[in-house]
């Protein structure tokens, strides 16, 4: 019975819980075979898929001469409240964050920037070589409502560039965007751009907000209300149907941006349309992080439900000096690994195919069992997947694990064979059996010449060494 492990929070209850024992016994038994809402499995079918995606991503990115950089899943939450800000949905209502045993307020990154500069910011990366170039695979965490493309622990590939003021540098990441999306075969993604100014001009437009807003204030949810005056731009995101409504109609803040920011982002359109990239000018798009400065962007695919923005980002030119730093113009994106698998899916967007065991042994008896499992580990260490019966199977059900593994080749090992020092090879595929002494060597040139011959007309196989 499970009296003394109920607790509710304080100290220990020895009364029954809600619905009685049992029904908390089979309830806490389900929370341990049940994953957290909002997170999800990826299971060995899948994560071949993921995979692909990462190293595509980060592939793309070191033609554009970004290496990856790999940082903490949690930082001291100051600084999610300070670079991505106080007012916004994400730390509001959004962060998980704790306090550790130290009692130090701990957050799981909700977002990937933040943690990149703060590494860059460091470890004094801004002291060498500019711009300094980073990409990365991150998991995030949020605590959203869970639904299509939008989960409570989510995945991003993304790249920062830290030390470049240039409309170009805008346009060297939004055309290694692309060029992720086109090595792994999307299409049809529109990118959309705007400029959401300088903390100069922008500061215009916030009166201009406050002015529009303050008149239908009554309408606002509370948390508007509260952002009217410290932060009248966090009501352009608000989810609520009303504020989505009455946001709609505000000003434009491609109205209210200096000269140098509109001569910034006219070479961003300048540089775009030299490259080739098609746009559309979007005076909505603000992104929901404080510490976007001129240039922010997205591209949105359409079909898969309300997460459109695959990929988004901007230019963040005073996140560093706010961290601590010297003025740093920077910029970068995050793309979304769960919404572009979805849009992957929907394209029907080809994936590698799946690896399949080249070769397995099977085996008769202890002594063909050592011996099978010696010239296995001799075919892996040549960089061939092979197998080994571990479980006791009998010769007929390990020839049917070896069809469901996919092998290539198979062989069964019994005191026969290991008395001659040969034993049958067969290929799975057309029935070709051919003999083999019992050795290592034998078994790597048979496996190698064997799969090279299937791609021989590309040119000549390697030589083994």
């Amino acid at each position: 019975m499970a009296i003394g492990r109920y607790s509710q929070g304080i100290g220990w209850n020895l009364c029954p819980p809600p619905g009685g024992w049992l029904l908390w016994e089979d309830n806490e038994m389900a929370l341990l075979t049940s994953a957290p809402r909002g997170t999800q499995d990826v299971l060995p079918s899948q994560s071949a898929r993921w995979r692909y995606i990462e190293e595509t991503a980060l592939d793309t990115a070191r033609l554009f001469g970004f290496e990856e950089i790999r940082v903490p899943t949690f930082e001291h939450t100051e600084l999610f409240n300070r670079s991505v800000g106080d007012t916004t949905d994400v730390v509001q209502k959004e962060m998980y964050t704790f306090f550790d045993k130290g009692d130090r307020s701990i957050t799981l990154r909700p977002e990937g920037t933040a943690g990149v500069m703060r590494a860059i910011l460091q470890n004094g990366l801004i002291g060498g070589p500019l711009p300094v170039k980073a990409s990365y695979v991150v998991s995030c965490f949020r605590y959203e409502k869970p639904q299509a493309g939008r989960l409570r622990e989510f995945h991003q590939f993304g790249v920062e560039m830290a030390g470049a003021a240039s409309p170009a540098a805008d346009a060297q990441v939004i055309a290694l965007a692309k060029a992720v999306f086109d090595a792994l075969g999307v299409t049809g993604l529109a990118l959309e751009i705007n400029s959401i100014g300088c903390p100069e001009c922008r500061a215009r437009y916030h009166e201009a907000l406050r002015a529009y807003f303050q008149a239908r204030a009554g309408e606002l949810c509370d948390t508007c209300r509260a952002r009217l005056e410290k932060n009248p731009m966090r009501i352009l995101d608000c989810k609520s149907p009303v504020c989505s409504q009455i946001a709609a109609g505000a000003p434009r803040v491609l109205d209210y941006i200096c000269d140098g920011c509109r001569a910034h982002f006219e070479g961003l359109k300048t540089r775009l349309d030299a490259l080739g990239i098609a746009y559309t000018v979007n005076p909505a798009i603000v992104r929901g992080l404080d510490y976007y400065t001129r240039t922010v962007f997205e591209f949105v695919a359409t079909g898969i439900g309300a997460q459109g923005t695959v990929c988004g980002g901007g230019r963040y030119d005073g996140l560093i000096e706010m961290l601590g730093g010297a003025p740093t113009p920077s910029i970068g994106f995050a793309m979304g690994l769960e919404r572009l698998l979805l849009v992957m899916d929907q394209q029907g967007c080809a994936f590698p195919e799946p690896q399949w065991c080249t070769m397995y042994i099977g085996s008769m008896g202890e002594a063909a069992s050592v011996r099978a499992m010696q010239l296995a580990d001799g075919l892996r260490q040549e960089g061939f997947w092979a197998e080994c019966d571990t479980v006791g199977r009998s010769v007929k059900a390990q020839m049917k694990y070896a069809d469901k593994l996919g092998a290539k080749f198979s062989c069964i090992l019994g005191d026969n064979e290991l008395a001659a020092g040969k034993v049958t090879v067969k290929r799975m595929d057309n029935g070709t059996q051919t003999e083999l002494t019992l050795d290592e060597d034998a078994f790597t040139r048979y496996v190698y010449h064997n799969t090279f011959e299937e791609i021989a007309e590309s040119g000549p196989a390697p030589k083994l060494p």
